[in-house]
């Protein structure tokens, strides 16, 4: 039986990943664009239960996607509904305002969001009463503007309260210096992960800057578009989701997966990366082994943030391998991998990397591997926004479009505190060693404590 998982996609970048993303599901389960099977392979449609929905409209079942499409101006809903996939999504889950909420993370999460949310939820509510077993909720969203962020965030709190018990998991695009849209991006940024921290249970975390390093120099694209760098983001999805939609050894569910990645609750930012990834025109001569797999993931030209992980530590982490490849292949590279890096991973938390096999390869490879790693490298992130959200908040600029929206001060302080906490947490478990005094540590998973750090 199939555990199903609601996606709510939120705001312009949100929705249109989430367009991406469902094609590329589409094609991986065999079935056309109006929802209708036309595979081969019984594992297609083995655990297909676990983003769609069977409805049956004539002699043949038709597969909707159990998905809500969300923003704050109509525009972006108006194109995917007249859009190739228009015909795929139910009619009542497109739910759109009229304003939109113009960059500001306020209006997202006060005033024009919070009057959509109640409608919201009575469509999520309707998307999860004929589920047997929900396992909860998959949210892509970008934390640069308004929507995504805001209402984003706000529907994240919302779905905490009223679904305490399932699974809150969220595919979140942060904001880079380097390909800034706009100037109050730091501000939203920080504003959401401070909301990210308290109710998310795993946030896999995307930057603009990786993708647009990856995409010029991995894939040869000299002027990436939005299209190119969603592409790479469905990709990461599809390999992270591989486990929950095919029959696998490990991690068949959000929770198995949360599991065996989150060793302490406020530490569930994931960092994402894939492999292979060349040049299409290149894709005769490229030989694909495990072992190139395997150094692939853990390379930093690979990774979806823009961070160094050889200047941090691995706390856990989960491969995903799909394809013809034996499992004692798999395990023996990570292993050997992991034996001569052996600096880069805690010794504290033994056996930390998994290895998940699924027979399946994606369309148009033979192999592919998908990694999601717990690193303490991803506080440098965090370092980048919080000293540009600082320097902008020390001399309170742009705080008006902010507080007009009915919003407080503190809120700044506190996202700015809460922030400078979780960096101060990655930092001490990346210096912990396994021979420390248990009780230094013992209280570390409390919010806004840390301990003093190793000498």
């Amino acid at each position: 039986m199939a555990r199903e998982i609601i996606n709510i996609q939120a705001g312009q970048a949100g929705n249109q990943i989430g367009e991406n993303f469902w094609k590329m599901l589409l094609a991986e389960h065999g079935l056309d664009q109006n929802g209708m099977y036309h595979g081969a392979d019984p594992l297609q449609l083995a655990r297909v239960g676990t983003y769609f929905s069977e409805v049956n409209s004539g002699p043949t079942a038709k597969y909707v996607p159990r998905s809500v499409q969300i923003d704050l101006e109509a525009g972006v809903c108006d194109r995917i509904r007249t859009g190739p996939t228009g015909s795929l999504f139910r009619p009542d889950t497109f739910i759109s305002g009229e304003g939109g909420a113009g960059n500001n993370w306020a209006k997202g999460f006060y005033t024009d969001g919070a009057e959509l949310v109640d409608s919201i939820m009575d469509v999520l509510r309707k998307q999860s009463e004929p589920c047997d077993a929900l396992q909860g909720f998959q949210i892509i969203h970008s934390l640069g503007g308004g929507t995504g962020a805001g209402l984003g965030c706000l529907l994240l709190s919302k779905l905490r309260e009223e679904y305490p018990d399932r699974m809150l998991a969220t595919f979140s695009i942060l904001p880079s210096p380097k390909v800034s849209e706009t100037v109050v991006e730091p501000y939203n940024a920080l504003l959401s992960v401070h909301q990210l921290v308290e109710n998310s249970d795993l946030t896999v975390c995307i930057d603009n800057e990786a993708l647009y390093d990856i995409s010029t120099r991995a894939l040869k694209v000299k002027s990436p578009t939005f299209d190119n760098l969603n592409s790479i983001i469905s990709q990461v999805m599809c390999g992270v989701s591989t486990s929950l939609r095919f029959p696998g050894q490990l991690n068949g569910d959000l929770r198995k997966l949360c599991l065996n990645l989150i060793p302490f609750p406020r530490l569930h930012f994931l960092v994402p990366s894939y492999a292979p990834l060349f040049d299409p025109k290149t894709h005769m001569f490229q030989r694909v082994s495990v072992p190139d797999l395997t150094n692939a993931l853990f390379d930093r030209k690979n990774l979806l943030v823009a961070c160094d992980p050889r200047f941090g530590r691995f706390l856990t982490a989960a491969t995903i391998f799909r394809g013809k490849i034996s499992s004692q292949e798999a395990e023996f590279t990570v292993q050997q991998l992991q034996q001569k890096n052996s600096h880069l991973f805690v010794e504290w938390i033994p056996d930390n990397v998994s290895v998940t096999l699924c027979s399946v390869p994606p369309v148009g490879h033979k192999q592919s591997a998908t990694c999601l790693a717990n690193t303490t490298a991803i506080q440098e992130l965090f370092t980048r926004n919080l000293s540009q959200f600082t320097t902008m908040y020390k001399r309170k600029a742009f705080m008006h479009w902010y507080t007009g929206e009915g919003m407080d001060t503190l809120e700044f302080s506190e996202a700015e505190s809460n922030t400078h906490d979780l960096v101060n947490e990655y930092q001490q478990y990346q210096e912990a060693t396994a021979d420390a005094d248990e009780a230094e540590y013992e209280h570390l998973s409390e919010p806004g404590q840390s301990a003093p750090s190793e000498t």
